[in-house]
């Protein structure tokens, strides 16, 4: 247990700032999970571009590398075109 003012602060803040980031992530994976869960195209469709908004504010926050959001996106939306046929 920190016994200086700003390491206690700053305990404080890291558990808050791990509980915003942890939602987030799992935002992430829920998301990717129901893209990959769809058996229809045109609902693989809307859960895709859903995926596509909630990786990019993730990536805005820091959270994934701009290339593994990039990775993701692109899997996915091979995921997706197979399902067309």
């Amino acid at each position: 247990m920190p016994n200086i003012k700003q390491q206690k602060k700053r305990m404080r803040k890291d558990q808050k700032l791990y509980k915003k980031n942890k939602a987030m992530k799992s935002r992430v994976k829920t998301a990717k999970k129901k893209v990959l869960n769809s058996k229809d195209y045109e609902e693989a469709q809307k859960e895709l571009k859903k995926f596509f908004q909630i990786m990019d504010k993730a990536v805005k926050k820091n959270l994934f590398h701009k290339n593994k959001a990039a990775r993701d996106k692109s899997r996915l939306t091979k995921y997706v075109n197979s399902l067309q046929k």
